[in-house]
C-alpha cells in the first residue's frame, strides 16, 4: 500500500450521479484530502465530460486549489429515453453509438488529457475512470451491448494507452480502470438479474476507493475490479 502525501486535492468528474456523489461523501469524509472538487453538468460551473474547454478548467480550478494527488472519472452512458442497451447488430444505430463513444470514451480521454499533466511529479497521484467488466473483450461470452461494450473498450484502452505515457512523465503515479460491480443507480437498475449482488453506491465506493488507497505505481495501467483482482482487457 502506498499512501496519499498529506495536502493533496481530489476532483471527481460525473459527480452528479449516484456513485459520483457516493465518491465525492467519502472523500470528503475521510479527510484525506484538504478540498475535494465536485464536477458534473448539474453543477456550477457546469462541467460536461465531452467539452473539452469545460473539462481543462475543471482540472486547472483542482490543480490551482493543491497538488492534484487524485481523479476520478464517475460519468457514463448507457441507456437515456431513447437509446439502451443493443440485443443484436439489427438494433446498432450511430446515433446511439456516437452518444455512448463521446460520454464514455472521449470524455474519459479529454479529462486524462488534462488531469495527467496536472499530477504532480512527486509521491502518489492516482487517476481512475469507472469502467466495466462488460467493456472487456476477452470477458465476452455473451454477445450484445454492441455501443456500451465497445465504448467501454474504447475507454480501456484509452487508459492503457495513456498510462504508458504517465510512467515516463509521472513515475510514481497511476491511471486505472476500475469496474464497480452492478450498483443500485440509475444507469444500471433497469439491467439488475435475480442472483446479482447488487451493492449501494455507498458499499461500491467503499470497496473502490480501498482498492485506490492500495495502488502502487505497479499498478500503472490495469483494468482492475472493485475486488482489487485483475480483469481481462
Amino acid at each position: 500500500m502506498q499512501s496519499f502525501p498529506t495536502g493533496g486535492v481530489a476532483a471527481v468528474f460525473g459527480a452528479s450521479g449516484g456513485l459520483g456523489r457516493a465518491f465525492v461523501a467519502h472523500l470528503e469524509a475521510s479527510g484525506a484530502f484538504d478540498h475535494v472538487f465536485a464536477f458534473s453538468r448539474a453543477g456550477t460551473p457546469p462541467v460536461d465530460v465531452t467539452d473539452e474547454p469545460a473539462v481543462a478548467a475543471a482540472v486547472q480550478m483542482a490543480a490551482e486549489a493543491g497538488p492534484l494527488r487524485l481523479v476520478v472519472n464517475a460519468s457514463g452512458f448507457l441507456h437515456d429515453g431513447r437509446f439502451g442497451p443493443e440485443k443484436s447488430w439489427r438494433a446498432i444505430e450511430p446515433a446511439h453509438m456516437a452518444r455512448a463513444f463521446a460520454v464514455n470514451a472521449i470524455g474519459p480521454a479529454l479529462i486524462l488529457k488534462h488531469a495527467l499533466p496536472a499530477l504532480p511529479r512527486k509521491g502518489k497521484a492516482v487517476a481512475a475512470t469507472l469502467s466495466a467488466k462488460v467493456g472487456s473483450i476477452g470477458d465476452n461470452h455473451l454477445g450484445g451491448w454492441h455501443s456500451y461494450r465497445a465504448s467501454k473498450a474504447a475507454q480501456n484502452q484509452i487508459v492503457r494507452t495513456m498510462a504508458i505515457e504517465l510512467g515516463r512523465k509521472r513515475p510514481e503515479a497511476a491511471a486505472v480502470a476500475l469496474h464497480p460491480g452492478t450498483t443500485d443507480t440509475a444507469l444500471s437498475a433497469p439491467f439488475g438479474k435475480a442472483g446479482l449482488t447488487v451493492r449501494t453506491p455507498e458499499e461500491a465506493v467503499a470497496r473502490l476507493a480501498a482498492v485506490i488507497d492500495r495502488l502502487t505505481p505497479d499498478d500503472n495501467g490495469a483494468f482492475l475490479s472493485h475486488d482489487g483482482s485483475r480483469l481481462p482487457w
